[in-house]
């Protein structure tokens, strides 16, 4: 039988799918049989873009005031309940997702995969890839129990690739009475103002850690990264300093970055931190401690004073 009808849940940033929503959609479309996905709001100005990666529907969820998270679980839940059920649902390991995911393995009674970088149809059976131990061991587990299987997956871990269908068909999903989750409401929304490439989408991204010594000098990493036209990132240690918002942290408990270039200044490389960026393609590390751990996994290493070395960067590729 193997799988017939896979749902994605797409998140959408300035009218757009993310890169990590195309990124599932892509490896759902390789798996086999129909990709519907779903998306928070308006399904419209999507369906193009997602039809163009292999997607045949998209199920809008009308949330207005109501949190999204909640609104689009109970939406899938009644549509399961309805009668079209999936095999798979795919989830991208977000804020937004894992909302998403945990409120749906409730009312299914079914388990959630998280964290995975990888998943497998092989006939009936389908098995994730996840990385434990600091990403040094992969661990294969196959789903039991029967559909759907429900499985989240960490940003860059897949290629997103046009395929170029036509536009997906848009339906109108309603939202049942969602009983006392629905009591909360959203009264106002805030977006952080940003300038530059997203740091999980960054193909250039420069982060700083203690080593800079205070919180004004992470003013040379915002240089640095807006020089090289990528984006700023954080240790954890600077983060719980305060020196910096969490959406900069880079690592286990922060974002995973998968950039063409990642310079790390002033970081030791804990394992922690490390799990969010060692796939990147190539590593610049610049450390005063020649025996900290970054160095081992970096391409390029220079020891030397993050506060002689960056100053000295910047000001060769202001004069370029």
């Amino acid at each position: 039988m193997g799988i017939s009808n896979i749902w994605v849940f797409a998140q959408v940033a300035n009218g757009a799918p993310t890169s990590g929503s195309l990124e599932l959609v892509t490896k759902a479309r390789t798996l086999g049989g129909s990709v519907s996905v779903w998306v928070a709001g308006d399904g419209a100005s999507v369906a193009g873009a997602l039809g163009e990666y292999g997607a045949s529907k998209v199920f809008a969820v009308d949330y207005g005031q109501n949190l999204a998270g909640v609104a689009v679980a109970s939406a899938m839940k009644a549509t399961i309940d309805g009668g079209e059920s999936p095999d798979l649902v795919m989830f991208p390991q977000s804020y937004e997702g894992r909302d998403v995911m945990a409120r749906l393995s409730v009312k299914l009674g079914r388990t959630v995969l998280t964290n995975s970088v990888d998943i497998e149809v092989a006939g009936d059976s389908v098995s994730a890839t996840t990385p434990i131990f600091g990403g040094n061991t992969l661990v294969t587990t196959t789903f039991t129990g029967g559909a759907p299987y429900l499985a989240a997956f960490r940003p860059k871990s897949f290629n997103p690739e046009a395929s170029g269908g036509a536009a997906a068909a848009v339906q109108a999903v309603s939202v049942p009475d969602l009983g006392a989750t629905g009591t909360a409401k959203v009264t106002a929304v805030h977006v952080e103002e940003t300038t530059g490439p997203k740091l999980d989408e960054a193909n250039v991204v420069v982060s700083g850690g203690r080593g800079l010594g205070e919180s004004a000098n992470y003013a040379m990493i915002e240089t640095l990264a807006k020089l090289l036209k990528g984006a700023p990132g954080a240790s954890r240690a600077i983060v719980d300093a305060g020196w910096v918002p969490y959406s900069y942290q880079v690592g286990q408990t922060g974002k995973v970055v998968k950039p063409s270039v990642y310079i790390a200044a002033g970081i030791s490389g804990a394992t922690q931190h490390m799990v969010g960026m060692k796939g990147s393609k190539n590593i610049i590390a610049i450390n005063k401690d020649k025996e900290a751990p970054i160095f081992g996994i970096a391409d390029l290493g220079i020891v030397g004073d993050v506060h002689k070395v960056l100053p000295k960067l910047i000001e060769a590729l202001q004069g370029r």
